[in-house]
């Protein structure tokens, strides 16, 4: 298997999720061809909650790393699992065009462009 998604499925294993028990794991590759993990760290309010992606996402930026080439995400769906809407749009702003690829824990594995998930992303270009 793939070393980017096992260290996704090895990131779910860890997830905090307590209320909803959907656990989440991401694993960013970047240019260098390290992978940085995340979880989902839920909190009661529920709108603190933090996706695995973007864990991954601020955790690879906090390490130095700007430049991606793919991210893997885990859940234990049938249908697999692709980010939310707001973990798309920072997908876009911090990596781009990037490969996602999806598994779930039987294996199942769907690959995707980024912007095909995300058609006509907001992004700086808008902001000038």
């Amino acid at each position: 298997m793939d070393a980017l998604v096992e260290a996704a499925l090895a990131a779910r294993e860890r997830a905090h999720a307590p209320f909803s028990n959907f656990k989440v794991g991401a694993a960013l590759e970047d240019a260098a061809g390290r992978i940085h993990t995340g979880c989902n760290v839920e909190n009661a309010t529920y709108g603190l909650t933090m996706c695995a992606e973007r864990v991954a996402v601020f955790k690879a930026i906090s390490e130095g790393a700007r430049q991606f080439t793919r991210i893997a995400v885990a859940a234990d769906t049938a249908v697999l699992t692709p980010p939310c809407g707001a973990c798309r749009q920072i997908l876009w702003e911090f990596c781009g065009d990037v490969e996602v690829v999806l598994v779930n824990l039987e294996g199942r594995i769907e690959r995707f462009r980024l912007k095909d998930l995300y058609p006509r992303p907001f992004d700086a270009s808008f902001v000038r």
